[in-house]
Parts: C-alpha cells; sequence; structure tokens
C-alpha cells in the first residue's frame, strides 16, 4: 500500500488524507482486509503502524472458534500466554507453530496471509482396516512427525484408510485440498508401484471427488532397492505423483471440496482393496487438510 492510497477525493475536489481518521476507525478498515495487507499498511504512517496492532485488527483473522481450540490443546503444548500476549502475537504463533489439540492426535495452524486454517489428521485420527492388528501394522514412535505415533505397515494385501473432520474445523467459503502425508522405509518398501490407489474426498452424503494415485515417490525407478515394476496396463506416470515436502516427508493430493458454511462431515478416503501383491514399508503420518491457494 503506498501513499496515494492512503488518500481520496470528495465532492467539492478537496483531498482527505486517511490518516487523518481516528486510529480507531482505521483499524476497523484494515480488519476487513488480510493480514498481509495489515502488515504492509504499518509503513504508511505511524498512525497506520498503531492501528495495525490493534486487537481490533487481529481478533478479525483468528478463528472466532480459537479459544475453544486452545481448550482442546495437548497438556503443556502452547507457546504463547493468551493472557499477556497481544491478539497479535497469538495470531503468528498460531502460524508458526502448530498447536496439537485432541489428544494430540490432531494439529491446526494457520496461514500468515489469509488467516485461514490449517488442519492435519494424524494417524491415530483416522480409521484404517486392520491398524489394530500387529501382524499386518504397528504403533511407532517417529523422531520427525509432529504427533507422538506413526502407522507403519508390515505386510498387508488389502489397504484403507478412513479420516473424517467437521466443517466447523475448517474455514467457511473456502476451497480446500486432502493431502496423504507419509514416508517410507528404507529397504523394506514395496507393492505400492504395482497398482494404483483410488482416492476419495467429499461431503458426507453428497458426490464424491475420484481420483487414483500413486504413493511410490521412485515410480521412475522401478527396479531401485530390488521393488516390482509396476504390472501391465498400469501407467503410473499418468497417475497424481508424491511430492517430497519441506519437512522431508513426501505428500500425495487426493483431491478438493469447498467448504461453504453449516455443520457437515467430510470424508476422505484411500482404498485399494482387490490386491494380488502385498505392500509393505509405508509410514503413516497422517491427512493434511489446507486451503486451495490461488496461482500467484
Amino acid at each position: 500500500m503506498d501513499e496515494d492510497e492512503t488518500r481520496t477525493g470528495t465532492e467539492d475536489g478537496e483531498i482527505a488524507d486517511f490518516s487523518s481518521l481516528p486510529e480507531g476507525a482505521i483499524a476497523n478498515i484494515l480488519s476487513l482486509t488480510t493480514p498481509s495487507d495489515a502488515c504492509r499498511s504499518s509503513a504508511v504512517s505511524r498512525i497506520f503502524h498503531a492501528a495495525a496492532q490493534s486487537d481490533i485488527v487481529w481478533e478479525r483473522f483468528l478463528p472466532t472458534n480459537w479459544e475453544d481450540l486452545i481448550s482442546r490443546r495437548k497438556p503443556n503444548d502452547l507457546n504463547f500466554d493468551p493472557t499477556t500476549w497481544s491478539t497479535k502475537e497469538i495470531f503468528f504463533s498460531l502460524c508458526n507453530n502448530p498447536l496439537l489439540i485432541d489428544d494430540g492426535y490432531t494439529s491446526i495452524s494457520l496461514d500468515k496471509r489469509s488467516g485461514k486454517k490449517y488442519v492435519m489428521l494424524g494417524a491415530r485420527e483416522l480409521s484404517i482396516v486392520w491398524g489394530d492388528t500387529s501382524v499386518y501394522w504397528a504403533w511407532e514412535s517417529h523422531p520427525e512427525s509432529r504427533f507422538t505415533e506413526v502407522l507403519v505397515i508390515f505386510k498387508a494385501w488389502w489397504l484403507e484408510i478412513r479420516g473424517k473432520i467437521s466443517s466447523r474445523m475448517l474455514s467457511p467459503a473456502t476451497t480446500y485440498v486432502a493431502y496423504f502425508v507419509f514416508r517410507t522405509r528404507e529397504r523394506r518398501y514395496f507393492g505400492f508401484n504395482i497398482d494404483p490407489v483410488d482416492a476419495m474426498v467429499g461431503i458426507v452424503g453428497s458426490e464424491h471427488y475420484m481420483k487414483s494415485v500413486c504413493l511410490d515417490p521412485y515410480f521412475d525407478h522401478p527396479h531401485q532397492r530390488g521393488r516390482r515394476v509396476p504390472r501391465a496396463g498400469c501407467n503410473v506416470s499418468r497417475l497424481e505423483q508424491p511430492r517430497e515436502r519441506h519437512d522431508g516427508w513426501f505428500e500425495t493430493e487426493l483431491g478438493e471440496f469447498r467448504i461453504d458454511g453449516g455443520d457437515e462431515e467430510v470424508e476422505i478416503i484411500l482404498k485399494k482393496v482387490k490386491c494380488i501383491d502385498s505392500r509393505s514399508g509405508l509410514v503413516v503420518q497422517g491427512i493434511d487438510i489446507r486451503p486451495k491457494m490461488n496461482p500467484a
């Protein structure tokens, strides 16, 4: 925002400076923008800088249920003091430090630019067929997971992972994208380049978005680590491919859905039940649900 944007014309041709408005009025105006706009406005003038620090602005950017979310946090897992910190400080703490809630099985954070909510369902929050059967799966700790436990597949022929989340946990009037977040076990990862996996995402009771995805980060090196090549007729290169995240995990996009308000339940499914070959070495951290970002 430059200096010209702080001025507007009046009917008699005189020029009025926005900086002449009371600080509270400027804060109200800034609260109708975005967090990134409010931060940029601080450079306009002293009064804009003061208004941009106001709780009036940052209370609008925080989720309406942020105090309820904090009450659901994991014990001692809070990086700020809600009684002494400013609303702006609380906002950026929630952006930079995902908050573990609901027994530590779900994490929530905010987008710095828009204030919209990011939610990740940990493996313990998902319904995984045979997930508690030690012959097929095992719960383990992982030093690079935000959750205390991840789920590791030993050897199984049936893959079915389901996650559900209330629309009230997400930001309204927002299109979200769901991602499956995983890693592979060195020298024990096989079977996931044989057949694609079916992904379904949508509001419960409505038509689901469906696609086939690949869970093999090394699909273009089929002979790496002695893994088997895809079966005939399976063109893996045309499937949704995993990509490496900044935290070292892989993610595969499962699909998108729209939140328009109301109280609905979103369902996310990853499924492959007709498997001739076994699968092994998949390390499941969870399902990441993020606002869809428009290209710059």
